[in-house]
């Protein structure tokens, strides 16, 4: 079985890879100057030139570019080819201000679908293989960058896109899938949509699965592993730098292989901007070396996490991401108090809750509330209060021990929280909106 899609730059010595880096890197800032005005001028601004970059060691002295500044520059304002050598868009779901559009020329698609089938070989998918692509299709990237690298891979590919679970199970079923990619959140949805088919994992044939475009806990990839029967590979992307497949993860699972022939990462202390060294947890910023249509240079994910260059058992020589461990932009303050969403997941898969909850902030007499909705499963559930209230103070108080304020905890009836078949909206900030 095929242990690499490209062995050569997947194992490659580390100062082979700078060396390679540095190259691309030169060459993409000079074609962004003379391309992009709009990042033409932020280095103009920052005395910056493409003859001061000679190296990796010289990315620092690039400006950063930020999300306000891919919206400021919509749509065409980052394009840095012309418009006919473009061949598709893709857009993010976002939801606040205008979208995020990404442009791609057929080379950039190419390089793509190489990475997401880099990602695919790594959960063990080979020709033989069926792949299960249920992530959504059209504007999202997730559909088409799995169903490009599956192609790739040569495994026959069943482009479901999300929705219509009953039908989903039945292909699977029927056709014999092994691997399923979509959303972390949908995974755990079939999972327990088989179980309320009466079936098991021994009546499907899924091996892998590849999950991601949303946060997901470790202890939400055992819940899954469990329910469907499989290894859960995490892979890591985002529309504005390609799509999955900027990052992923290999049988180890100790982090994500970052693609650093194409995307070189770094991570800045979010405050200061400042550089961090390895090791430290910080903000994820990515320079595209090898995009045509939409190179962007220092991008800032807002993504929180840390950069390892361990050696891995797997044999590459990629670097490693930790799973983000949250953006910068997700953490709430309440109370004065940080929380991610993802702390709040772990102590309800660590309770035996399922993963099907909804955070709600608000502000009530100039104090904030945390009020969390949890689904009981159906071994849980009872129509007695007094059950009910007892399970709801002590998750409550689990909930507190981690967070170190009091949650208002409600314990709702099995399958009465919305499911989502692509992104999840975990948390409502009712603050935002009265603000």
């Amino acid at each position: 079985m095929a242990k690499y899609w490209h062995e050569d730059i997947e194992t490659m010595p580390r100062e082979d890879m700078r060396k390679l880096q540095s190259e691309r890197l030169v060459a993409q800032v000079k074609h962004v100057y003379e391309h992009v005005p709009y990042y033409r001028d932020l280095m103009d601004k920052k005395g910056v030139k493409p003859d001061d970059i000679q190296s990796v060691d010289d990315l620092h002295k690039l400006p950063f570019l930020s999300k306000a500044d891919l919206r400021e520059a919509y749509p065409y304002g980052l394009l840095a080819t012309p418009l006919s050598d473009c061949v598709r868009i893709h857009s993010t779901s976002g939801t606040t201000g205008k979208r995020v559009v990404a442009f791609y020329t057929q080379h950039d698609i190419d390089l793509w679908e190489d990475c997401c089938a880099r990602a695919i070989t790594a959960a063990g998918g080979t020709e033989d293989d069926v792949c299960q692509v249920a992530y959504g299709y059209g504007l999202f990237t997730g559909g088409a960058g799995l169903h490009g690298g599956s192609h790739k891979v040569g495994s026959l590919t069943l482009p479901m896109s999300s929705g219509n679970t009953e039908r989903q199970i039945q292909f699977m079923r029927d056709l014999g899938a092994t691997i399923l990619c979509c959303t972390p959140s949908y995974a755990a949805y079939i999972g327990e949509t088989l179980h309320d088919m009466g079936l098991t994992p021994d009546d499907i044939k899924l091996k892998a699965g590849i999950f991601g475009a949303e946060p997901w806990t470790e202890e939400m990839r055992r819940s899954i592993e469990k329910s469907l029967g499989i290894k859960a590979y995490d892979i890591f992307g985002l529309t504005e730098i390609s799509g999955p497949g900027v990052a992923f993860e290999c049988a180890e699972q100790t982090g994500m292989h970052i693609n650093e022939d194409h995307f070189i990462p770094e991570i800045i202390d979010p405050e200061t901007g400042e550089v961090l060294p390895e090791g430290t947890v910080g903000e994820l910023v990515f320079t595209s070396i090898t995009k045509e249509a939409f190179p962007l240079l220092r991008y800032r994910t807002r993504d929180l996490c840390v950069l390892s260059r361990k050696k891995c058992s797997c044999g590459r020589t990629l670097i490693k991401m930790a799973k983000p461990m949250g953006r910068s932009d997700d953490m709430m303050i309440i109370r004065g108090v940080n929380v991610f969403p993802s702390q709040i997941e772990t102590v309800l898969i660590e309770q035996g809750y399922s993963p099907n909850y909804l955070i709600e902030v608000d502000r009530k007499n100039n104090t904030d509330t945390l009020d969390i909705s949890v689904e009981m499963t159906p071994e849980q559930f009872s129509d007695k209060m007094k059950d009910v209230q007892e399970k709801e103070r002590s998750l409550a108080a689990a909930i507190k021990t981690m967070l170190g304020i009091n949650p208002k905890v409600h314990l709702v009836s099995p399958k009465t929280i919305t499911r989502s078949e692509g992104k999840a909206v975990r948390v409502i900030d009712r603050r935002k909106l009265h603000d």
